[in-house]
This record gives structure tokens, sequence and C-alpha cells, in this order.
């Protein structure tokens, strides 16, 4: 292996880690120490649960026609009745320059304009953006799962814009969660996670003899590099001490897992259930969840035919029971004084405004509990959309993270206000 130098030629930021051959993202070193509110003193834990469904959702039956708190529930607004207080709904909002209609599933959480484009790389997810700063609290920093029939379809990327593979199975995730591995299993892990802290070992002084031939402003930009380093260094210890503490008991039995791909709302229980499990044990508090219903793509371009828009109404209004009983099921778990609902902020929605005409503006979209003002239908201009990543920035702030913008999100969410 050739040593990584440098010429008189721009040094590309990938050109040391080529020289190793290692790829390492790295975070934002200015966003790295979150700023804790009032709740840090005894580390009260704040969770997200990040949902998308990728076919879109009927906007006729999702969206209220009067904005504010005085609203008329719709139909499937009303399967959530019992918790108009405890969440908010949003019209008017979307992505901005997030377009390529399907294409856009993979930027829910990320916001990455033009996913259709060639070359297009997206960024950073906003359930990873919060496990950097605070997923060391938990023995899994996030839970990234998905409801779907083939593999890689997730809502969660890397800081490098790379796909993290998604958990499809509700019963591998139930034993990844509460099934102790054998003693020579943990022993395996550890060593894997050792292995992996020498290889940073060896990066960092790698970049140390660099460091002595750059100038200074690249200098103090491998100063940042090692300070991220670093900060997988601790990560990575905390894994390690984790596998040497036992998994939490429970007494649920493990899920059996459905095949059938037409069965997805029933699939999707099954993972709340799990999802439930892992906040209520605080194994992790950060869950993405892409819900495939790829199998009734077909229908979702209805043309406006009764038949059709039927079936379809029967599908989705089942999706909203199964996100009721999600909520009803945290709402019903105490924890200190308060229940996970107030604790856990549930954000649903789509990447399409309509299916039927592959439209990615006005997304159907709320936002449960978490500690805020809700009870309200927030609604904005039809045309000129009011940036739903802004909604991003007030959940990484309600996490604790002293953000003021996260992708295209410039300032915390017009109208919604913290309790």
């Amino acid at each position: 292996m050739q040593p990584a130098t440098t010429t008189g030629n721009a040094l590309s930021r990938r050109t040391f880690l080529r020289g190793v051959g290692v790829t390492l993202a790295l975070p934002f070193l200015d966003a790295m120490r979150p700023a804790f509110g009032a709740d840090s003193a005894v580390d009260r834990p704040r969770r997200m649960v990040a949902i998308e469904t990728n076919m879109g959702i009927l906007p006729q039956f999702f969206f209220p026609e009067k904005a504010g708190r005085d609203y008329e529930l719709t139909p499937y607004l009303e399967k959530l009745k019992e918790f108009r207080n405890d969440f908010t709904v949003f019209s008017g909002t979307s992505h901005p320059g997030v377009t390529g209609a399907h294409s856009a599933e993979k930027c829910f959480l990320t916001g990455t304009p033009h996913p259709e484009r060639g070359g297009f790389r997206n960024w950073v997810s906003l359930d990873q953006y919060a496990a950097e700063l605070v997923g060391n609290r938990t023995r899994y920093p996030s839970l990234v799962l998905a409801m779907s029939s083939e593999g890689g379809q997730t809502l969660s990327f890397t800081r490098s814009g790379a796909p993290i593979s998604a958990e499809r199975s509700p019963r591998k995730l139930f034993q990844k969660l509460f099934v102790q591995g054998r003693p020579e299993e943990v022993a395996a892990n550890v060593e894997a996670l050792k292995q992996g802290r020498s290889m940073l070992d060896f990066v960092g002084e790698q970049s140390r003899r660099l460091n002595r031939t750059l100038g200074k402003a690249d200098q103090r930009r491998m100063d940042q590099y090692l300070t991220a380093v670093r900060d997988l260094e601790q990560r990575l210890e905390s894994s390690e001490s984790w596998e040497h503490k036992p998994k939490p008991k429970v007494d649920a039995r493990p899920p059996e897992d459905i095949d059938d791909a037409k069965a997805f709302v029933q699939k999707t229980r099954l993972m709340f259930d799990v999802i439930k499990l892992a906040l209520e044990t605080d194994s992790s508090r950060l869950v993405s969840l892409f819900v495939d219903t790829t199998v009734i793509h077909n229908i979702t371009h209805h043309g406006n035919r009764p038949e059709v828009l039927t079936e379809l109404r029967g599908h989705e209004e089942r999706q909203f029971e199964a996100l009721g009983s999600f909520l009803t099921s945290l709402r019903d778990t105490k924890e200190e004084g308060q229940n996970l609902l107030d604790r856990t902020m549930v954000l649903y929605g789509t990447c399409m405004g309509s299916a039927n005409s592959h439209s990615n503006v006005n997304l159907p979209a709320l936002l449960a509990g978490g500690g805020f003002k809700h009870g309200q239908h927030l609604a904005f201009d039809q045309q000129n959309n009011y940036p739903l990543t802004n909604l991003f920035v007030s959940m990484l702030q309600r996490l604790g993270i002293g953000v003021d913008e996260f992708s295209t999100g410039k300032g915390t969410f017009r109208g919604l206000e913290m309790a």
C-alpha cells in the first residue's frame, strides 16, 4: 500500500482514507454537543418514532377543511379521535425541491432535494442525526425497521448518504432486543468491536502523520476529523460495555412473522408491538419504520373510480386503526408519572401528496405525542408549501439537541409549541 501524499493540487477529503482502505462518515463537529433543556438534569427520556407509508394517503379522507383547533375530524382522523388532543395534523407542507414521485420515498427523513436526478446523493436522515448526538444513552442508538417484502427499503441514511439496512422481521427484532446471546456470541461481538477500535487507532496514527504535511487551515480540518474519530471510538466503547450487560426481560412472547405481503397492516401491528417494548425498556429512543404498501400500488392509481377508491380507503383506514392501537399502547404505559406517548414523538406521513398523480407536494402528515401542544390543524399555503423539514428542527430541539436548522429546514415549525 502506498502512503497517502499531498501535491500542489487540492487534497480530496477522501484521499487519505483511500490510502488506508477505510471509509468513515464525518459528523458535523459544531453539533456534537446537545444543548439540553430543563429535562436534562435527570435525563428524562425523550423519544422519536418516524413512520412513512410509501404509496401516499388519499388526501380527501385525511385533510380537515378547517384550520385551527375546531376542525372536524375526517374519516382517517376519526380512527384517532380519542387522541385528538394528542396530535397535530398538517396540510400545505412538503420537502422543498424533493420531486421524482416514488423516488421521494428515500428523502422522507432527509429532505434532500431532487432524488430523481442522476448522481443524486442523499444526506443524513433525521433519526441518524439524532443518534449521533443522543443515541449513546441506550443499548441501541437507533432502530431502523421496515415492513416490506423485499430488502433495500429504508428511511435511514448515514451522513455520507449511504442507506442503512432495515430489520424487516418483528421476531428477529424481538430476539435482538430481549434474547441474551450465548457467552461465545457475546465474546465474538466484543472482539468485533475491539477490531473496529483498532482500525480507528490506525486511522488516527495515519492522519497525525499526514497532519504534519498540511497547511494551517487543513490542519484545523484534520483536527476536527480526529475529533470525529474519537467520538466514534467512544461510541464503539459504549457498544462494547453494553455487550457485557444483560438485556431486559419482558413478559411478552416473541411474535410470529407473517409472510403474506398483502397482510402489511397486520405485519405493521406486530412491529408496533415490538417497538413499544423497545421504548418501554429504554433499549432505544430513536426508531424509523418504512411501511411498504407496494402491494396496493395498482389501486393507488384509482382514476377516481368509486369502486377502487372504496377499496383503497379500506386499506388506509386499517392503517390508521393500527396507528391508533400503537398510540394507545404508548399512552397506557406509565413512566415516572407520565406515559410513553407524552415522551415519544410519533411522526406519521407519506412521500406523496397524491399517488394517483405522483405529486410530491401537500404531504399528508401528523405528529402525535412527544410533549407538544397538540389538538390542532396547522394549515399552510396549498400552492406555496411550508417546509416540513422545519418540523424536524422542532423535533430535534424536543430531543434536547440545540440546532436551528436541518436539511432545508431553516427554523422551527411555525405554530407548533412545546408543552
